[in-house]
């Protein structure tokens, strides 16, 4: 009786979530509402004369920043004039176009549905919902590609298993954005945040703390295990209970693979092992042409990775997906070929829309330096409170976590923090390889249930498609389980971490040593 009342109850919760959100107005409008509010308040902010100060440490000096108003003359010409700038260099825009030039190929051909198909018969059905979250975890190391890739195809092999897709969708996303700090692989993450904290010591005088960027490495590895737990129990136990039976229109197809399509996905493969073999000449050897000087002269991959991987993903879809649709018949000549990239372009539409509005709601905020006030008053007041010791780190992951929700970039949001925390934790005996750490728990718990977060946009478009009734409320009413499951979770091992005194990366320990 007791464990029905409890379900009813969490049901109960999420339900009201839902319907309190699905109850509010397009995402878009609702865009329009928060740009609207941004402006009356930086008004107000700006009038009150609040101004903060502190060490950037990406920009090597000591920075203060004041609101600025919207609602003046400089300020409504900003509206004017930036809106379109806003729009063209909206981060997500270009990732998820170029993309889905590749995705459409792919799909159109119908390489991804026989990949599916195939991918379905060689899984245990009590492994699919944990091979989903993994695999978005492991897409971190492709940078943003998770987003576009992984949670669209989430949901298309929970509806082809006959389960919930937007289950899936959600599996996905948890592991994408949710996990984005774990992985089995250092990725372009921690190089990142590992040159922050070692300007931030620099500026502190304690070069000699400096960490490197594998400070992380054995604790982000045992949170990938450890999250694509968590989010296998919550989709399982939680999320798929709460959504019930899949009633909407999408059926996805339950043909057996022809023989037509096993030869076709046969060649797609052949395509696609002679396509990494010519990216591994080109990026592997010590100079290999991908490969572009550093500040020390040193040919590395950052650039590529930062900026090329995009092009790269969109030719590991087109290839094949072109290799698949030649093979049977689908793609007969380049007519057929720029079609199904115009289709998947029509797909993109009602995003396009929606990323206007998000671009305009996301400038505004760092215009008006609204985020930046929050994180730095934020940060000044958990410094205040005088803990120590692993009180003052998970008092940190909650403070990053809540940060979080107004301030997406984990770059900006680090090179504030760390130069106030870094050496004040290395002060108390803790290292800057926890403190990084610690910051890293707080940032990705929460990137899946705030409306800042780049992408969030488009994983509402992705789950209409499955159910045209969802909107934002559905959406963040289905991500809470999984957020505050993976905070208290990730914490929980890092309280273990903390108690057993064990490295964090090689050569990194809890305290200074």
């Amino acid at each position: 009786m007791t464990k029905k009342s409890n379900k009813k109850e969490v049901n109960g919760f999420l339900k009201n979530i839902e319907k309190i959100g699905n109850a509010l107005p397009h995402p878009a409008i609702i865009f329009v509402i928060l740009c609207a509010v941004i402006v009356v308040v930086s008004a107000i902010v700006a009038a009150m004369g609040v101004t903060v100060t502190y060490y950037d440490a990406r920009a090597g000096k000591e920075a203060t920043v004041q609101a600025v108003s919207l609602l003046n003359a400089e300020g409504l010409r900003h509206i004017f004039n930036s809106a379109v700038k806003n729009f063209t260099g909206f981060a997500p825009l270009g990732t998820v176009l170029v993309a889905m030039l590749g995705v459409g190929v792919a799909e159109y051909s119908g390489l991804i549905n026989a990949s599916l198909k195939k991918l379905l018969t060689g899984v245990h059905p009590r492994l699919l919902t944990a091979v989903v979250v993994f695999a978005g975890i492991m897409s971190n190391i492709a940078s943003d590609a998770g987003y576009v890739v992984v949670i669209p195809l989430g949901a298309a092999i929970f509806a082809g298993a006959g389960r919930h897709p937007i289950a899936g969708l959600a599996a996905a996303f948890a592991g994408v954005s949710g996990g984005f700090s774990a992985n089995l692989i250092i990725g372009t993450t921690d190089p990142l945040l590992q040159g922050i904290t070692n300007q931030a010591l620099t500026s502190a005088g304690l070069d000699a703390l400096h960490i490197d960027a594998t400070a992380n490495w054995y604790f982000m590895m045992a949170s990938t295990v450890l999250l694509t737990f968590l989010g296998t129990f919550v989709t399982e136990k939680i999320v798929e209970k709460n959504l019930g039976p899949y009633t909407g229109s999408y059926v996805p197809e339950k043909e057996v693979i022809t023989d037509v399509e096993n030869r076709g996905l046969r060649n797609a493969g052949i395509a696609l092992l002679v396509f990494v073999i010519i990216m591994a000449i080109l990026m592997v050897p010590s100079n290999a042409i991908l490969r572009s000087p550093n500040a020390e002269g040193k040919l590395v991959l950052n650039d590529f990775m930062g900026s090329g991987l995009l092009l790269a993903i969109m030719l590991v879809f087109l290839i094949p997906g072109y290799a698949y649709g030649k093979t049977i018949g689908k793609i007969n000549n380049s007519n057929d070929l720029i079609k199904a990239m115009t289709e998947a372009m029509k797909s993109m539409g009602s995003y396009l829309v929606l990323a206007f509005f998000a671009a305009q709601f996301v400038d505004y905020f760092g215009y008006t330096n609204l985020g930046t006030i929050i994180s730095v008053k934020g940060a000044e007041f958990l410094k205040s409170i005088g803990f120590t010791g692993l009180p003052l780190v998970i008092a940190f992951i909650f403070i990053s976590a809540f940060l979080n929700l107004f301030m997406g970039s984990a770059s900006a949001k680090w090179a504030i923090m760390a130069p106030i925390f870094v050496p004040m934790m290395a002060e108390l005996g803790l290292s800057p390889a926890l403190t990084q750490t610690a910051y890293r728990i707080g940032d990705s718990s929460t990137n899946i249930i705030t409306p800042l977060m780049s992408y969030f946009a488009m994983i509402v478009v992705f789950a209409k498609k499955y159910d045209e009734d969802s909107g934002l409320g559905t959406l963040i009413s289905t991500m809470l389980p999984y957020s505050g499951t993976f905070l208290v979770g990730w914490s929980l091992l890092m309280i273990l971490w903390y108690i057993l005194g064990l490295p964090l990366g090689p050569g990194a320990f809890i305290g200074i040593m």
